[in-house]
């Protein structure tokens, strides 16, 4: 995954406003996060220097949808990502004329 980043990579969680900028402290951030922890890529979108994937994120028995956001440099390495992890909820009433859950 190195070889992937660019040096001056700009990670970021809007959930929890937390910014980490730099390749090593990236690495260091994912190599100490607590758990045995796995992804997959369902789906991923590129188009030019962006791209989108849709991550499957699991540690241990728990499952949460991920959606990053990638930006690349000329040479193709990432110079940021932006992680969305969002937590399912119940929807709003009033809209179940318009919605079917599913």
């Amino acid at each position: 995954m190195t070889g992937l980043l660019a040096e001056e990579v700009v990670y970021e969680m809007p959930q929890t406003r937390e910014r980490i900028t730099g390749r090593d402290r990236f690495l260091r951030f994912n190599q100490e996060y607590p758990g045995d922890w796995h992804l997959a890529v369902y789906r991923l979108v590129a188009e030019g220097r962006r791209a989108a994937a849709w991550i499957d994120a699991r540690v241990a028995k728990e499952h949460q949808d991920a959606c990053v956001w990638l930006e690349f440099d000329e040479a193709g390495r990432v110079v940021r990502v932006v992680d969305f992890w969002p937590e399912a909820y119940e929807p709003p009433a009033g809209r179940e004329h318009l919605a079917e859950r599913y």
